[in-house]
């Protein structure tokens, strides 16, 4: 079938205009399970949460508000947004060739061939076609890890998509798939970046790098190595220094042997940096990130496929260390978005491997998905929780849906049941972007078409894959 022409493609850029989104307004959600993740503001088996211009006003059993909207909430949990703290939605339209079970179509293959080839509108329409996803499923806001930023303009069009699909988030500003592991990171780039986009004045989206890997990189082979790169503890210190000297934080992957040792000799590691994949720290290196303020990510649902290459997810250990935690997605190409099945899948791997030893809680598991995430990307004063003062990030999940009806415990309901076809409301900075399981602004139909023409063009361009 040939590919649909593409049409004078619209600017991407801080100054366009958005894509129009509901409004803020006065909202109460009255009568749902509340859980708010903040110790001092209590759980609510009935209760309302009273939200004005985007802020939440109030917690509390019952709340008179005249003037608000009521959305009913009975028959519902109402939590905060989920947090994604590790996201690659520039390939999320690879999934039409992505083969989890086929070698030569694997993640890593697939997008060192076609990363390439993208042109900003391919990764607007990818990034964009993610973070839809994300928000179908309750997350509402997410890093999106932008490891193929091949010039200023590519990240221009990922906070573009980010925008208009209305998501909170932090852009992860990379290199391109394919540069030189001894070329150095665009930094004139990211600086007209920042300049043009930060401080975002809606304060949704905030600005960081995302680091090529130090030394061997073991998943993937020569495949990860080509579309990755791979650098000396030198490079890593000019491309941190110049992170630092613009005053955006850092992530980088630990795809093979743990470079904490080395990090920390050269006085590299600090609260700005977050990590990715753990899974072969040793209790001295688990040491050093707690007393750094260093944070991890872990993405279960694709980490638990690579167990027999690179060892275990290391979510207990970490614990008892007291390392920062979060949970994220990595990325959509052979996954999907759903942190009821990461959350699951975290506690069944640490029960198989630890148990009692380290107790886990399902409350636990939530808060590693929602508060713990803001911690990981130094936005907890904003979002994470339901607590009085903060934006307004929460999600509705409807507890009579057959696979979770008769409700008992919320946090058995929402940890050990519960599915992205569950959530029916997401609201992010007091915008209601999905009602009864629909988009209230995007059209669906048009992301996923339109993404799709853009992957068909790739494959066009590359006579691959066939």
């Amino acid at each position: 079938m040939p590919r649909r022409l593409l049409a004078q493609q619209p600017s991407r850029s801080a100054s366009a205009p958005p894509a129009p989104l509901p409004p803020r307004g006065e909202v109460v959600i009255r009568g749902a399970t509340v859980l708010t993740m903040d110790p001092a503001v209590p759980d609510l088996a009935a209760g309302d949460v009273h939200v004005r211009d985007g802020a939440i006003v109030a917690v509390a059993e019952r709340i008179d508000a005249p003037a608000a909207q009521v959305i009913d909430g009975t028959g519902t949990i109402c939590l905060p947004g989920f947090i994604d703290t590790h996201f690659h939605l520039w390939n999320s339209m690879f999934r039409l060739f992505v083969r989890a079970d086929v070698p030569a179509l694997g993640y890593f293959p697939v997008t060192a061939r076609l990363g390439p080839l993208m042109a900003p509108e391919d990764a607007y329409r990818s990034a964009r076609l993610g973070a839809a996803e994300a928000l179908a499923a309750g997350v509402t806001t997410v890093h999106n890890w932008a490891h193929n930023t091949r010039s200023p303009d590519h990240a221009d069009a990922e906070l573009s998509a980010m925008r208009d699909v209305g998501i909170r988030g932090r852009l992860a500003y990379g290199t391109p798939v394919g540069l030189a592991d001894d070329a150095p990171m665009d930094f004139a780039g990211l600086a007209r970046v920042k300049k043009d986009w930060m401080p975002d004045p809606a304060g949704l989206l905030t600005l960081g790098i995302c680091s090529r890997n130090l030394g061997a990189m073991t998943i993937g082979g020569s495949a990860a190595t080509a579309s990755r790169g791979i650098l000396t503890i030198e490079n890593i210190k000019r491309d941190w220094d110049g992170a630092r000297a613009l005053g955006v934080p850092i992530t980088m992957h630990t795809s093979g042997a743990s470079p904490i040792t080395e990090l920390e000799k050269a006085g590299l590691l600090g609260p700005d940096v977050q990590l990715v994949h753990p899974l072969l720290t040793t209790p001295e290196e688990r040491a050093i990130l707690k007393e750094r303020g260093v944070s991890y990510s872990m993405s279960p649902q694709l980490e638990a496929r690579r167990a027999s290459q690179l060892g275990v997810i290391q979510l207990g250990e970490l614990l008892e260390a007291g390392v920062k935690v979060s949970l994220s997605t990595d990325h959509v190409a052979s996954a999907s978005v759903d942190p009821f099945a990461s959350m699951r899948l975290l506690f069944a791997l640490h029960q198989h491997r630890i148990g009692a030893k380290v107790p886990l809680t399902l409350k636990r598991l939530l808060q590693l998905a929602t508060i713990d995430g803001a911690v990981d990307l130094g936005i907890a004063d904003r979002t994470g929780s339901i607590t009085p003062g903060k934006r307004a990030d929460l999600v509705l999940i409807r507890v009579g849906d057959p696979n979770l009806a008769p409700m008992s415990d919320p946090y058995e309901t929402v940890v050990a049941r519960a599915l992205p076809t569950n959530v029916d409301t997401v609201m992010v900075d007091g915008r209601i972007l999905r009602r009864a399981g629909a988009y209230t602004a995007l059209d669906h139909g048009k992301v996923v078409t339109e993404a799709r023409d853009a992957a068909l063009g790739l494959r066009e361009k590359a006579k691959w894959p066939t």
